[in-house]
């Protein structure tokens, strides 16, 4: 089974455990690091998700991975908040994060860097703009590495 059907499918099986518990899903990846293959569940609520709160989704979860079998390889399940500086992979992360101070990296240099720190304004399918001392920068999607909250003192 590909990586992203695994996630795929555990991003199902995990939804309702999330929606009847009052979190929110951030993301699910399943990645090999070094030996070890690891499938990673990231959650949160409102005012921060507590270590009994990974405890619970991890347990219900487990149960239904258990259940299904569809992971060949042997794997390690980890359920944890997604941090202060959390990768925004998806359009729904970027929608919550309207307002809120990112850094974008970018592969090749624009305006004379790679990185880039500003609030997010507005996205479309085809790019992401900020707010920063230059006024607002648009950023095409396919020359950006990756774009993470950025922690605000």
């Amino acid at each position: 089974m590909k990586r992203t059907d695994i996630e795929a499918r555990t991003e199902e099986l995990v939804m309702p455990i999330i929606d009847s518990g009052g979190y929110e899903l951030w993301d699910v990846e399943y990645v090999k690091e070094g030996s070890d293959y690891y499938l990673r569940v990231y959650a949160d609520k409102e005012g921060g998700i507590a270590i009994d709160d990974c405890v619970t989704i991890s347990r219900a979860l487990e149960a239904k991975l258990d259940e299904e079998d569809f992971i060949e390889e042997a794997y390690i399940l980890e359920v944890s908040s997604p941090g202060l500086t959390r990768k925004l992979k998806k359009d729904r992360d970027l929608e919550r994060s309207i307002g809120r101070l990112v850094l974008i990296k970018l592969y090749k240099k624009e305006n004379e860097a790679k990185e880039h720190t500003g609030y997010l304004d507005s996205f479309d399918k085809d790019s992401i703009t900020i707010k920063n001392d230059n006024g607002t920068v648009t950023f095409m999607r396919e020359n950006i590495s990756s774009i993470r909250l950025e922690f605000e003192e």
